[in-house]
């Protein structure tokens, strides 16, 4: 359960397994009274406090669309970005320098950092201003420069390394509208979805996690941070992963 105090939430990637724990696990949540969804794909939830609406990533005109269904009668509290890419049945992690491509890129690239940082363009303004407001977007560890001790994986190492720096960025600009807003990276570590169904052999015993584990950690987490700690990028466990 979760300790927010998030009265207005969204969700952006809804139809994802962590997305879905996340709406599942806010709609259970007292503080909680609306929760928009969104996602590509179709999903209907029992609770009557998620009202469910389509985005595409893709589409800039789809983000703008998607942020025009919140009313801003209805300032957000939260807003999670839970949506990324590193694999489909064309693209596949690079071992090496051989394996690049424009198309894994551009890909990459377009869901993993642009997506998100035309959502900051888009939903940012819905925030409330007058008291505490978070944003929060799905990173990685392996977009950590200082972490990186085993190479490979160039598209998504860059693309969210990107991320960081968009979320960075952000953190900055709408803190000068409130001294109250957090806007951070979440590393929710290794859950079982099909992003990581190619990669789960070679997770170490205890550290793969159900999607519902890690969406509770994931809003602990969030609940424990202060405005000093926007920009940064915290991990499932609380700790901050560096640049």
């Amino acid at each position: 359960m979760s300790i927010l105090k998030a009265k207005n939430v969204a969700i952006i990637g809804a139809s994802g397994a962590l997305g879905k724990a996340l709406v599942e696990n806010l709609s259970k949540d007292n503080d909680t009274k609306n929760i928009f969804a969104f996602s590509r794909k179709t999903i209907l939830f029992s609770s009557e406090k998620v009202q469910t609406h389509s985005i595409d990533f893709e589409e800039e005109d789809s983000i703008f669309r998607a942020s025009n269904c919140i009313s801003k009668l209805m300032p957000l509290d939260l807003i999670i970005v839970a949506t990324g890419i590193l694999h489909d049945v064309n693209l596949y992690p690079e071992k090496s320098l051989k394996d690049l491509s424009t198309e894994k890129f551009q890909k990459l690239f377009l869901i993993n950092t642009i997506g998100p940082a035309l959502v900051a363009k888009h939903f940012f303004p819905l925030l409330r201003r007058d008291k505490r407001a978070i944003s929060a977007t799905l990173s990685a560890r392996v977009g950590s420069v200082s972490d990186n001790q085993l190479g490979g994986w160039y598209a998504y190492r860059a693309s969210k390394a990107a991320l960081n720096i968009i979320i960075k960025n952000s953190a900055i600009e709408i803190s000068r509208k409130n001294t109250n807003s957090i806007v951070v990276g979440m590393h929710p570590g290794t859950v079982a979805s099909n992003l990581s169904k190619p990669f789960q052999k070679g997770v170490p015993s205890g550290k793969l996690f159900t999607p519902e584990l890690a969406a509770s950690r994931l809003l602990n987490v969030l609940s424990t941070l202060r405005a000093e700690d926007t920009g940064k990028c915290f991990a499932w466990d609380g700790k901050e992963i560096l640049p």
